[in-house]
């Protein structure tokens, strides 16, 4: 095992660990942990919630998630002699649950969760038909996930980290500010708000103490949403073998990560979705000088998948047009037309025995596959949602026959604020 150069205590928080990372985006936020292109080492990452989130029945705890606090992340970890102007080459050679544990009351320790924000705490991409917070335990057993909330499917994990990138130049950093607020402008009392701008409030950056950590604090980036810098790009192929290339726009790099899931599908569509956990990333690092311009990768990461991904040879797609579920016709309106394709196989699962939002469920959790299939035959755009069959235990194809009818199980715990 490489050496572990970011250590995480199970039974302390996040704030009381040996090595406290951060959950802001800033140049400032100092780098604890050093290593030269060409090591190897283990990072531990905590579950973005800090163990907020519980293993039981209730969907309580997603209501009154604590967003301000996330995500929480390990590092930044300096590179040595990597400069602004680099590609920072990463390469993931092995990511799983907290290791040498069966159970326990952390997210990663044999079990995971998949969640829906109410409307007002976030929403997720399908909030307007799912506006209330729900939850969905999973546990896993070598490697498969099963759960007692959505019977009759399992799937093999796809680990990968939903977060991972380097930190931003000051420049980079206004400019995020300065955009992101001029959305925010636009319609200022939006629920849920259009982007998240800077919030001292839970702020957590590392050893930054004083003024220095209050000055921080005010302009530090959310880590919510991907930028340039790589972020919470939640790309469910970025597993066991995979290499990354990131722009680099600071000195060191500044390489953070966390965020893990043990299985996604494409888009994260539940937002508090794939599978949520803690656990451990195994790295290998190494530079090109100057590859930014070489390569012309200015700004986001590019990345080679590892071939680690559950071999799925059978699949039912569902597609979707951008057209509203009023009739409104939009122009080549990618968005809406995978909301659509994602509505038409959540109107399909219903079919067969599961309530909506355990299809709903099912979608942001198992490994599906999202496609843009049409992005030029005006006025529609055409998405595409393909559903592996294999991981029901029931034939779910159509049929002369009809569908099958499942026993639901107990359902989807739900809180209403």
């Amino acid at each position: 095992m490489p050496k572990n150069v970011f250590p995480l205590d199970s039974r302390k928080k996040f704030t009381e660990q040996q090595i406290v990372g951060h959950n802001r985006w800033h140049p400032d936020v100092p780098a604890q942990v050093r290593v030269r292109p060409g090591d190897s080492f283990r990072v531990d990452c905590r579950e973005w919630f800090d163990g907020a989130i519980r293993n039981d029945d209730s969907a309580d705890d997603i209501l009154n998630a604590p967003l301000a606090g996330v995500h929480v992340l390990s590092g930044p970890i300096h590179v040595e002699g990597v400069q602004p102007g680099d590609l920072l080459i990463v390469d993931i050679l092995d990511v799983g649950p907290i290791p040498q544990e069966d159970s326990g009351p952390l997210a990663g320790q044999g079990w995971g969760y998949t969640g829906v924000f109410a409307t007002g705490n976030g929403g997720g991409f399908l909030t307007e038909q799912f506006p209330d917070a729900y939850k969905v335990i999973w546990d896993f057993q070598g490697g498969v996930a099963t759960s007692r909330h959505v019977p009759h499917v399992s799937f093999t994990g796809i680990v990968h980290p939903g977060l991972m990138g380097t930190a931003p130049s000051h420049e980079l950093l206004r400019t995020w500010n300065a955009r992101e607020q001029a959305l925010i402008d636009t319609d200022p009392q939006r629920v849920p708000p259009l982007a998240l701008p800077p919030n001292p409030d839970s702020a957590i950056l590392g050893t930054l103490t004083g003024a220095d950590f209050e000055r921080a604090a005010d302009e530090a980036a959310r880590t919510a949403p991907p930028r340039e810098n790589g972020g919470n790009q939640d790309i469910k192929n970025l597993t066991r073998g995979s290499r990354v290339f990131y722009p680099v726009f600071v000195d060191g790099a500044k390489l953070s990560m966390g965020d893990l899931h043990f299985s996604q599908g494409d888009g994260e569509i539940t937002f508090c979705g794939a599978i949520e956990m803690g656990g451990f990333m195994d790295l290998h690092v190494d530079v090109i000088k100057g590859g930014m311009e070489k390569y012309g990768v200015a700004e986001n990461a590019i990345f080679m998948p590892g071939r680690t991904d559950p071999q799925y040879s059978e699949w039912l797609a569902f597609s979707g047009t951008s057209v509203t579920l009023s009739g409104e016709q939009r122009y080549l309106d990618s968005h809406l037309s995978y909301q659509r394709a994602c509505l038409h196989a959540i109107d399909y699962l219903t079919q067969f025995g599961y309530s909506p939002i355990q299809a709903y469920m099912i979608l942001g959790a198992a490994p599906i596959e999202g496609r843009l299939s049409g992005v030029v035959d005006i006025p529609n755009s055409c998405s595409t949602v393909y559903l592996p069959t294999e991981i029901f235990d029931f034939d779910v194809r159509p049929g002369k026959d009809g569908p099958a009818k499942i026993d639901p199980g107990q359902g989807v715990p739900v809180a209403r604020g």
